[in-house]
């Protein structure tokens, strides 16, 4: 497929990084995770900004996905322009400059009996 599908601006509501884990590492350290598929024959420079309830957005990130690639980018590892706090509900907005399809999951290790979360993002036409 080189047809670019999905969407330029896509949003994900609820976020919320536990601050420890249960298992091995990195395996099973508490994550979440956005899944960015890009399908066009255009590398995706992507923008993501970071809400949260009483504090100034965060952001933007930067991250690129390469054309007729995926890429899966844990919020855990988003340093630049400052770490994402565990333990604190956040939201996130992801502005592309080509269409591409975002999916959250989180995988909660807090217990030895892990959880884990799935779900397209919610796409809007800006």
């Amino acid at each position: 497929m080189n047809k670019p599908i999905g969407n330029t601006c896509w949003t994900i509501a609820e976020g919320y990084i536990p601050a420890y884990g249960n298992g091995p590492e990195p395996q099973f350290t508490s994550h979440e995770t956005a899944c960015l598929l890009n399908t066009g024959e255009q590398d995706a420079h992507v923008e993501i900004t970071i809400y949260f309830k009483e504090k100034e957005p965060v952001g933007p990130y930067r991250v690129t996905v390469s054309a007729r690639r995926t890429l899966h980018l844990r919020f855990n590892d988003l340093t630049d322009p400052k770490p994402i706090p565990r333990d604190t509900d956040y939201a996130s907005v992801f502005i592309s400059d080509v269409p591409i399809v975002v999916q959250h999951t989180r995988l909660d290790s807090r217990q030895s009996e892990n959880a884990l979360l799935s779900t397209i993002a919610y796409a809007s036409s800006n």
